[in-house]
């Protein structure tokens, strides 16, 4: 009885999660991340992510985000993910995914660098990478950049070098750039799909809103269209991720101090 009470809790919490990013798409979240208002308040974005796919399994509550309030986005990968050795049909494939979250083709920037190979096993200078994200930085005017947490989410090396790169920019870095991390949770809250809302809220509502934001998915059904245009990569188990992780329907972004 007692093990039947806790499963029908969590089906009507979960039910109440779905409800409420449901409500979310219908009537969208006043959060205030990047908003001061009017066209005046559009930013130049640029998303730096390690490997492609990366957008579309973590950070497309944050790209539906900004997409729909008309922010400039950009996304810079660094890799072609070219570890299994298809490096050239996942570059097209992100290209794809793209294209469902309404990111436009020539927005979107993939690397094929011989010190920027996709594996464990692969350690990528940060200095390089701090110039390299400058270039980007510089060529498209870019206001706010968005990456990973220093775990980087999966603790992948190389997202967790794309964050130390990121942030190297930033503290070196004459021009003022604001730049924001998406938040790594345990791995519990990282499975437990959209009953994190609730966790990921309450969790950003302790601190200001100039230091955290919780960025509910409006669109949830893109991250996983988006993620079935990674063809290669879509086997079993990264449906049952995208399925079940929170990072499909919530972001938390912490902003970057140095």
């Amino acid at each position: 009885m007692g093990w039947q009470l806790i499963i029908l809790s969590l089906i009507v919490l979960w039910i109440a999660s779905l409800c409420k990013i449901l409500h979310t798409s219908v009537s969208p979240s006043k959060t205030s991340f990047l908003s001061n208002g009017g066209d005046l308040g559009k930013k130049n974005v640029l998303l730096v992510v390690a490997h492609p796919d990366d957008e579309s399994m973590f950070f497309s509550p944050t790209i539906n985000y900004l997409i729909s309030r008309g922010h400039n986005l950009h996304i810079l990968c660094l890799s072609i993910g070219n570890a299994d050795g298809i490096g050239n049909i996942r570059k097209r494939e992100l290209y794809k995914a793209c294209a469902v979250l309404k990111v436009p083709f020539q927005k979107v920037k993939v690397l094929d660098h011989s010190d920027l190979q996709d594996g464990f096993g692969q350690v990528w200078d940060h200095k390089m990478l701090a110039k390299i994200i400058e270039e980007e930085v510089s060529s498209n005017d870019i206001d706010v950049i968005v990456t990973f947490d220093s775990y980087g989410i999966s603790g992948h090396c190389n997202h967790r070098d794309v964050h130390h790169g990121v942030r190297k920019l930033v503290h070196e870095n004459s021009r003022s750039i604001e730049a924001w991390e998406l938040v790594s949770t345990n791995i519990l809250r990282k499975y437990s799909g959209s009953l994190d809302v609730w966790l990921s809220m309450l969790s950003a509502s302790k601190y200001s809103k100039r230091a955290m934001h919780c960025l509910v998915n409006e669109q949830p059904h893109k991250s996983f269209h988006a993620m079935a245009e990674h063809s290669s990569q879509w086997v079993w188990f990264r449906k049952l991720f995208v399925a079940f992780s929170s990072y499909t329907y919530v972001n938390t972004l912490r902003k970057i101090d140095v």
